[in-house]
């Protein structure tokens, strides 16, 4: 059987096509892969920290107009992080509260430094938080723009109509082994790889916590309030130690 000339080429044209394009695919979906595993990852700080500091600071403030307030003070947003049933259950105030440091001599100073004390690995974890989501944007963007890139330098609408216009037998863009026009349409919806979804769509953003320094009067003064509301088995319990339980 003779081989015609025009049939290699059409197939070392192809070969090469499908080599870039899945093997830019492979590269794009590890990348995404990674990022999506880095996602997982820093949710746990969000999930487990921050969340865990905030349920302790709402305990501790027991009202949710001292809540509000509070909420006012730094910026965070209520509906992102507070449920009211967070104030009731003893399960969460048992396991919030797992293995805290408590620190001073008097029921009153262990109250308020464990509220500041709160406060202040709430402003790290939120910090490092945010760090970690600088990260993943700036991951998520390289992705987008390697896609970009790779569409700008391959055409997929030229490539398959190129792909039409050369078959096995003679030059016909409907030549056998070709490509019917709205089968190439569709092959090209099909092989578009879209770029990754915004960080915000995974993860919240948060904005800075203003510093323990310029919060501390104020805190102060919530703290003040909060501890008039608590009977005193509620301060015995809060301001006692209480060992972390291996889960």
């Amino acid at each position: 059987m003779k081989v015609r000339i025009d049939d290699v080429i059409a197939y070392e044209v192809k070969k090469d096509i499908a080599e870039r394009y899945f093997g830019f695919r492979k590269l794009i979906e590890e990348d995404k892969h990674d990022l999506e595993s880095k996602i997982r990852q820093y949710s746990f700080i969000l999930e487990k920290r921050i969340t865990f500091d905030l349920i302790r600071i709402y305990i501790l403030l027991k009202d949710e107009e001292l809540i509000d307030s509070f909420l006012e003070l730094t910026g965070l947003d209520k509906d992102l992080f507070f449920d009211p049933y967070f104030l009731s259950s003893n399960t969460i105030r048992q396991r919030v509260f797992e293995g805290i440091k408590i620190r001073g001599l008097l029921r009153s100073g262990k109250f308020k430094n464990l509220l500041l004390d709160c406060y202040q690995r709430l402003e790290f974890h939120a910090a490092q938080y945010m760090e970690k989501i600088e990260e993943l944007k700036e991951i998520n963007e390289t992705i987008a723009e390697d896609i970009e890139v790779f569409y700008r330098q391959n055409d997929l609408g030229s490539i398959l109509g190129f792909i039409r216009s050369i078959g096995s037998h003679g030059t016909s863009g409907t030549m056998e082994g070709g490509m019917e026009i709205g089968m190439a349409q569709s092959l090209e919806k099909k092989m578009l790889i879209p770029p990754p979804l915004p960080i915000e769509h995974y993860l919240p953003v948060l904005r800075p916590l203003p510093p323990y320094d310029a919060m501390k009067k104020e805190l102060k003064k919530l703290i003040d309030r909060a501890y008039k509301l608590h009977d005193d088995a509620s301060l015995d319990y809060l301001t006692s130690e209480k060992p972390a339980v291996k889960h």
